[in-house]
């Protein structure tokens, strides 16, 4: 094996290895996003009335 092809086969596995990293830097953050997303959607255990209109979600009163 001759020197040129060494060269060009150790710059090709460091390219390799910046594209996984890459990869394993975006599907990371790919799934904190869905995570976000779905804590969001479910309301992450929080008893919340910040979107809801002017006097929905308050107290009900069932004496009548």
């Amino acid at each position: 094996m001759d020197m040129m092809s060494m060269v060009t086969s150790l710059l090709a596995m460091q390219a390799g290895n910046v594209q996984t990293q890459v990869a394993a830097t975006i599907m990371k953050s790919n799934a904190d996003a869905e995570k976000s997303a779905v804590m969001i959607l479910l309301g992450a255990g929080q008893n919340s009335s910040a979107n809801l209109g002017a006097g929905i979600g308050g107290n009900l009163d069932m004496t009548a």
